[in-house]
């Protein structure tokens, strides 16, 4: 091993033995320099082997961090929208956003910031919504925050005519019995689910507040009617250090 891969080593032993724990600060560079006797650029170069991994952070200043856990949310994609969980809601077994419902569920506490806005929707959401060159949709883009720590980004996009003037054009949460889309006619008779894994992108990095070395799943779900006609189209990006994707399917 080089000097810098022997420090990044140490380390790395600490962590996984608990001597250093998750959110504790490294030790300052003055005091590894002299318990490693290497120079203040080779502590630097092995540290920052740690920060490449992700096993350990930047904090304000110039302060080094042991990267914190996130308690795993569990999304169940079998059930999260299922027509059932709808009509509950109006029974009051859960209310509200269902993804709300189900962090909530859990015994943690979800909040959303949302924005709303008329777009040329991406080339995949438009080929989704089988929308023409230049058609416009409606975005619902949701930063989900469990516990006011950001958890993932969550955008839905709809075809502008199905939805103008209805509930989905307010830049709040809202919700209807059976669905809002429901409540207006449109029922999802079924959804496509496209699971595709990668690291995330600058913007996309910044809003989720994501270390180095964090990829994402890129959940896309498309919700079609009886027909077939797609209805609507949700990407949703979820970090790979806070998330666990559940499916459960019939052997029929």
């Amino acid at each position: 091993m080089t000097k810098a891969q022997e420090i990044a080593a140490d380390l790395r032993d600490q962590i996984a033995r608990g001597a250093l724990t998750p959110g504790d600060p490294l030790p300052s560079e003055s005091k590894m320099m002299a318990e490693y006797g290497y120079s203040r650029e080779t502590i630097r170069a092995g540290v920052r082997v740690l920060v490449d991994e992700g096993l350990v952070v930047t904090g304000q200043g110039q302060g080094k961090y042991v990267r914190e856990d996130y308690p795993p949310v569990v999304w169940n994609w079998s059930t999260l929208e299922s027509r059932s969980r709808h009509e509950n809601s109006a029974e009051g077994k859960t209310a509200g956003d269902q993804w709300a419902s189900a962090v909530a569920q859990e015994g943690k506490a979800p909040r959303q910031e949302i924005t709303v806005s008329i777009v040329v929707p991406p080339k995949h959401v438009r080929d989704s919504l089988a929308l023409p060159d230049g058609g416009l949709a409606v975005a619902r883009k949701r930063i989900r925050y469990v516990d006011n720590r950001p958890y993932a980004l969550a955008d839905s996009y709809f075809p502008q005519e199905l939805v103008a003037g209805t509930l989905l054009m307010e830049p709040r949460d809202v919700s209807a019995p059976g669905g809002v889309l429901a409540s207006v006619g449109l029922i999802q008779a079924k959804y496509k689910d496209e699971i595709a894994v990668r690291m995330p992108t600058k913007q996309e990095a910044e809003l989720l507040a994501l270390p180095a070395a964090t990829p994402v799943a890129e959940h896309t779900r498309t919700g079609y009617d009886a027909d077939g006609k797609p209805l609507r189209c949700m990407v949703t990006i979820l970090p790979g250090d806070r998330h666990k994707i559940l499916y459960e399917v019939d052997t029929d």
